[in-house]
């Protein structure tokens, strides 16, 4: 267990990446990175990142800028539903908590789009409090360490190893340095990846619902649009099931046979 330790130490001695949101220690800051971490690549973060953070850059300001404003900062990052959860949980924060990002598991996990990983991600990061976070980079570890030729590896039997290895008084710069050294195997070695039990092949982005989403919420981004304007630009059979979806989840309201993104 030293050996291990002290070869992801001493990888992120040399190799450790320079990344804005690990320079600030301000738990709205790192709220802000683990949702738009959550299933998009370092690179595509990064710009969007300090763009949010310049336009957004307390809890209040946040809370208080209208849905639009927030989605056109957020326009080109993906999954847009995790904008909408980021303002809400803004605001939750705000009337329940003070104003304050919770410091627990538990006040965490009560804020919308924060689910076990992201909370446990946001103790160690912000508060640099020991707890188990497992991504996809970690994950890739500790199958090459400690599981050489085996498959289906399943992730209850990593997190005993995670106990045994956790750098307790320090727990942040051990698991930046366990995510750097898992990028680097993701670059040097595709495979491990499907050595879990867990793996998934990302579903394709080209024709999907999410796509559509996607162009669907940049057209009404400073102006609404009938149904009849929409399709024209977006030709889907499923448009009106889309569109009535955007609604429910509180993106879209509609007024006067207009779609708008909700003030």
């Amino acid at each position: 267990m030293e050996t291990f330790r002290s070869t992801i130490y001493g990888y992120y001695r040399r190799h450790k990446r320079d990344l804005p949101w690990r320079k600030t220690r301000d738990p709205y800051h790192i709220l802000v990175s683990e949702i738009m971490l959550q299933q998009t690549q370092v690179d595509r973060v990064l710009p969007k990142y300090g763009l949010f953070l310049e336009t957004f850059p307390t809890l209040k300001a946040l809370a208080h800028a209208s849905p639009a404003a927030v989605l056109g900062v957020w326009s080109g990052l993906g999954y847009n539903r995790r904008a909408l959860f980021l303002q809400r949980s803004a605001l939750k924060i705000i009337s329940d908590f003070s104003g304050r990002v919770p410091a627990t598991y538990e006040g965490l996990r009560q804020l919308p789009g924060v689910g076990s990983y992201t909370a446990n991600a946001i103790l160690v990061f912000a508060y640099n409090r020991p707890a188990l976070v497992l991504d996809t980079n970690i994950r890739r570890v500790y199958i090459h360490f400690f599981f050489e030729g085996r498959n289906a590896v399943d992730d209850a039997e990593l997190f005993p190893l995670m106990e045994k290895t956790l750098d307790t008084e320090n727990p942040r710069r051990w698991f930046d340095a366990l995510m750097d050294y898992g990028a680097m195997l993701g670059r040097e070695d595709r495979a491990l990846n499907k050595r879990s039990r867990h793996y998934a092949r990302q579903s394709r982005f080209e024709g999907s619902d999410r796509q559509v989403r996607g162009r669907i919420l940049k057209m009404l981004l400073g102006q609404s649009r009938t149904f009849r304007e929409l399709q024209e630009t977006v030709p889907d059979t499923r448009l009106q099931t889309i569109l009535a979806d955007l609604q429910r989840e509180g993106f879209l309201e509609k007024k006067n046979r207009k779609y708008a993104i909700r003030s």
